[in-house]
């Protein structure tokens, strides 16, 4: 939630072009509606695996504190505020965008790639690369440099999340959905994992050279990534879960460490 947050702001402050403070609040604001909304509704669906798993057997559904109904109508509402709100603010467009990401999301994802398919988290990570992309048309067309945006997240997501996996991987099998480290090997896993961290390092680049950045820009940029190819690197030569839980926690810092760069030099 945060992230979506965080990455639609900054694709909103990256745009070329501003508007009313207001409109660009209620875009954001719209944005974290949506998340929220989606969030919802893939908990609803989710409530007999979220169950099974200690990492979100506490959550609201499988500890009994709202009941389905509620889960599910909480997201409806959410999602028709978020798109009446974004729809009002900023027209057809940028609404049926929000739409289509809830969409995909909520139903895509949850439904049809995350019980079937080891490759969701790479498939389904669009939803969540899409926020710097929604944030971007609130003041601009959708460019090369909003796309470079999106791109970015869109080759993050499966090194963070399959470094995740490690510490994950028995709570998934209890669930019986696939994860590439329970379907391939810790091997297979880790040398995805290496792939697409590099894939993110070329990425995390082409902002800089579409708005031709300063060297320090080019510099902190370059830093954040050989740290980033360092605990990747790591991980590949010892697969260890210290290595993989590492190599999460600093993708994190990352991902926000990038995008700030971004805001302040760009």
């Amino acid at each position: 939630m945060t992230l979506v947050i965080f990455t639609s702001f900054c694709g909103y402050i990256l745009a070329p072009y501003s508007v009313h403070p207001f409109l660009a609040f209620s875009g954001i604001l719209s944005i974290a509606l949506s998340a929220g909304a989606s969030g919802c509704l893939n908990q609803w669906y989710e409530a007999k695996t979220d169950a099974m798993m200690i990492r979100t057997k506490n959550r609201p559904l499988p500890s009994n504190r709202i009941s389905k109904e509620e889960a599910l109508n909480f997201g409806i509402v959410l999602s028709v505020l978020s798109l009446i709100l974004m729809q009002l603010s900023f027209g057809l467009f940028s609404c049926l965008f929000l739409a289509f990401t809830i969409f995909y999301y909520a139903y895509f994802y949850t439904v049809i790639l995350k019980p079937n398919t080891d490759q969701s988290i790479v498939i389904g990570g669009a939803a969540g690369a899409f926020p710097p992309m929604i944030g971007y048309t609130l003041a601009a067309p959708i460019d090369l440099f909003a796309i470079s945006l999106f791109l970015i997240i869109f080759l993050w997501t499966p090194a963070h999340f399959w470094a995740l996996s490690f510490n994950i991987k028995d709570d998934y099998k209890a669930a019986n959905i696939p994860v590439l480290l329970n379907t391939k090997g810790s091997l297979y896993t880790v040398k995805a994992i290496y792939f697409y961290a590099l894939l993110t390092t070329l990425t995390s680049f082409f902002p800089l050279i579409l708005r031709g950045a300063s060297t320090l820009s080019w510099g902190s940029v370059g830093m954040l990534n050989v740290i980033w190819m360092y605990f990747a690197t790591a991980l590949l030569v010892s697969i260890k879960k210290k290595h993989a839980m590492s190599l999460f926690f600093y993708s994190i810092f990352y991902l926000f460490a990038l995008f700030l760069i971004f805001i302040l030099s760009l």
